[in-house]
């Protein structure tokens, strides 16, 4: 079982830059897939990017390909979400997930993932 803890965080203007961090405990990190998501005020949570066990697959949603890129250092047993060229629609609470890998490819579908963070608030305004 793993505990997910996110930090990085804040408020930025548009067109700035944040890097979310997840630090894993708990776990073996290396053998979970890590996925981004994030909830705006009054919508659904929504997949951002995810990534595999082994690191050698990524997955961006459309409206944050591009700009975003995910990656993972497990012998820090941490994943990072780099965010760069931010719009205020990348407003919300961004979360971080994880699944431990059994044979399965990792997955944008928010059901997937079996272990989650609280949460850290992403705003963009100026």
């Amino acid at each position: 079982q793993v505990q997910l803890v996110e930090s990085g965080g804040g408020l930025v203007q548009p067109g700035g830059s944040l890097r979310l961090s997840c630090a894993a405990s708990g776990g073996t990190f290396s053998s979970y897939h890590m996925g981004w998501f994030r909830q705006a005020p009054g919508k659904e949570r929504e997949f951002v990017a995810a990534i595999s066990w082994s690191g050698g697959s990524t997955y961006y949603a459309v409206s944050v390909k591009g700009r975003f890129t995910i990656s993972r250092d497990d012998a820090k047993k941490t994943g990072y979400l780099q965010m760069s060229s931010l719009k205020p629609d990348d407003t919300a609470i961004y979360y971080c997930a994880a699944k431990y890998y059994s044979g399965t490819a990792s997955s944008p579908r928010v059901n997937f993932y079996d272990y989650w963070g609280q949460g850290t608030q992403v705003t963009v305004s100026s």
